[in-house]
């Protein structure tokens, strides 16, 4: 998946909290957001904003994209096999960031799982050779 159907895959399935997000698509949305606020907050200090404007801007900016961004991570924690309910391991402190970017970072469950089929391989083939819809998981 490339960078820009990346993007447009997020903000198209905007507040989808069911099916699977790969991982590439996870990492470009973080580059994309990290790119985002960099550049609002470099041409804002380029023009001598005040600091609680950039303040403000930035907020806007992570309110907007704070439902895709639920959405992504749930569809994410699904293409591991494990519930979007898992996210909330990250307000353990340390531990839970640490688990949290181990999993992010783990290779989603080959073929079709009971959140979907594979976003990798939609036509999932089985052991014996057949193709396997997702109702046959």
């Amino acid at each position: 998946m490339s960078f820009g159907e990346a993007i447009h895959s997020v903000f198209s399935n905007y507040c989808q909290f069911s099916g699977r997000a790969r991982r590439s698509e996870y990492w470009y949305f973080v580059l994309f957001n990290a790119l985002v606020t960099g550049a609002i907050s470099g041409a804002l200090s380029v023009f001598s904003v005040k600091e609680e404007v950039v303040s403000s801007i930035l907020s806007l900016w992570s309110l907007a994209v704070l439902l895709p961004r639920l959405g992504l991570i749930w569809r994410r924690f699904h293409d591991i096999g494990k519930s979007g309910a898992n996210y909330f391991w990250v307000l353990v402190p340390l531990v839970g960031l640490i688990l949290y970017l181990v999993w992010m970072c783990r290779a989603g469950d080959p073929g079709p799982n009971r959140f979907g089929p594979d976003p990798k391989n939609p036509d999932y083939v089985g052991e014996n050779g057949e193709y396997k819809a997702p109702w046959e998981y």
